[in-house]
């Protein structure tokens, strides 16, 4: 399981509500990623691609295509603008 450091950010704004993304977190399974540098870069590169300015959701797209895995999310159109052949499973 890959967590962006910017999307759990995002989602614990609302830590009552977040119980479980939180447990997640902290498993020795989960691998939490920074936004580096690097991942900086290529999030930027992505947004202008596309025209869009999300940078969570560039972050989270960058991730899920280098660890090649799918996206558990309740925004699926938005990462659908990012990357179309994206994996996604809408909650």
């Amino acid at each position: 399981m890959t967590i962006p450091a910017t999307a759990l950010a995002q989602a614990i704004r609302s830590p009552a509500k977040q119980v479980r993304l939180s447990r997640l977190a902290r498993q020795p399974s989960t691998d939490l990623i920074a936004l580096d540098g690097h991942d900086a870069t290529r999030v930027g590169v992505l947004l202008a691609s596309r025209g869009t300015a999300d940078i969570v959701d560039a972050h989270v797209v960058v991730c899920a295509r280098r660890a090649r895995q799918a996206i558990v999310t309740s925004d699926s159109d938005d990462l659908r603008r990012l990357d179309a052949s994206l994996r996604l499973v809408a909650v």
